[in-house]
């Protein structure tokens, strides 16, 4: 396996046990997934966070937002790495319970970068986003791939 090859293994095992933490509402543990200097731009509340602190609240703020289960489902994921830098992009299946006992799902687009640093990968940059109607200004939470 090259090096390149390993990388992208490593990656996705990391990807494989970020989504378990989101899915098992881990705050401490997702949080552990970001470098401390993360930059991300989420779907809800604002337009970047910056650093892991911030970012670690408003994860918080999302899981609070789930009262019942929690789905988090990366789909269609790919992975390119070279060196000590890689990069995923995926359609992610997001939802969960809401407090009235109903499901509620919809995919957003999702794109990573990682950097490896001391041997161990980070997440250093998300995005998550949802499409939406130009005209009503309204989330298209119902789109399929």
């Amino acid at each position: 396996m090259s090096s390149n090859e390993q990388a992208v293994a490593e990656i996705q095992a990391l990807l494989a046990d970020w989504a378990e933490a989101v899915r098992s509402k881990d705050v401490k543990r997702i949080v552990g997934f970001y470098a401390e200097e993360v930059v991300a731009y989420d779907a809800i509340l604002q337009l970047q966070f910056v650093g892991r602190e911030a970012y670690g609240a408003h994860w918080a703020y999302c899981m609070e937002m789930c009262q019942g289960h929690s789905i988090f489902d990366p789909q269609h994921v790919k992975i390119r790495a070279s060196g000590d830098v890689g990069f995923a992009h995926f359609l992610c299946l997001c939802g969960g319970t809401n407090a009235e006992g109903v499901e509620q799902q919809g995919y957003m687009r999702v794109s990573c970068g990682y950097q490896r640093s001391g041997g161990k990968w980070r997440i250093v940059h998300d995005h998550f986003s949802a499409p939406f109607d130009m005209e009503s200004g309204q989330a298209l939470f119902d789109l399929q791939p």
